[in-house]
């Protein structure tokens, strides 16, 4: 009896765990999508460039260059994600301005983008 519980439970663990893949590869349109949001830009005025995923870890670091000149460093974290919507689990980019002010998270505060949250933080 108690094998047969042993039996059952691995089993049971062994097919949920197929339900979840971890992905290690976030597509380059995930990356265009959550960098888009984050700067607040159409997806056709940048490029991302030197995408990099160290020791095949789950984060993607990579090089946001927009129309106009500006760099941000950027990265996405990918966690468990469904067999049926793969990426469903990526987080939002984080992107940081090259030269730009520390603790900026798109870098949007000194420039034309000022919304009410940023009033109210006087970062504008």
């Amino acid at each position: 009896m108690k094998q047969t519980k042993l039996i059952i439970g691995v089993v049971t663990l062994a097919l949920a765990g197929c339900a979840l893949v971890k992905t290690n590869q976030l597509s380059d349109d995930v990356l265009t999508q959550r960098t888009a949001f984050t700067l607040g830009l159409d997806k056709s005025e940048f490029t991302i460039t030197n995408r990099q995923e160290p020791n095949k870890s789950s984060e993607v670091y990579y090089l946001v260059t927009t129309k106009s000149g500006r760099k941000f460093n950027c990265y996405v974290a990918a966690g468990f994600t469904s067999i049926v919507t793969p990426n469903s689990d990526a987080s939002d980019a984080v992107c940081s301005e090259i030269g730009g002010s520390s603790g900026s998270s798109s870098g949007n505060s000194k420039g034309k983008a000022c919304n009410a949250l940023l009033k109210a933080a006087g970062k504008c």
